[in-house]
């Protein structure tokens, strides 16, 4: 069991319902179609790495340096991914944009895409 996965897991997933339930009710009056679907993106994308954290914590994997990255990757990916864009849209929603946050949202995503790669050779090198 990976402790650490498992703290994030839960986080992110219990925070992911939070912000999907604000989303769909309280900033659905102030949001245009497009920034709710930017904020439904960043949700969807922190639930599903929540459930990756939580399938790697309770997993019986092996302790490895793929793991270890792996989760980091999801861990940190996942933040700079979707606190980025709900940062963003709820700025833009305010008509005050953060435009120092635009770049930010694709370093989370491609740590996200690092963290399943590593993920990836994992399996891959315990089948070797």
């Amino acid at each position: 069991m990976n402790e650490t996965a498992l703290l994030f897991g839960s986080l992110f997933g219990g925070s992911a319902v939070i912000f999907g339930a604000f989303g769909a009710h309280a900033l659905k009056k102030i949001f245009n179609d497009d920034q709710l679907k930017n904020f439904e993106t960043a949700v969807k994308y922190q639930m599903y790495h929540a459930l990756v954290l939580v399938a790697i914590g309770l997993s019986s994997l092996p302790p490895s340096d793929y793991l270890t990255y792996a989760i980091r990757c999801f861990i940190w990916g996942t933040l700079l991914f979707s606190l980025s864009i709900y940062s963003l849209t709820l700025s833009s929603a305010l008509n005050k944009k953060i435009k120092l946050l635009g770049p930010v949202t694709p370093i989370g995503g491609l740590l996200l895409v690092a963290g399943w790669t590593l993920l990836f050779l994992l399996f891959i090198s315990s089948k070797a």
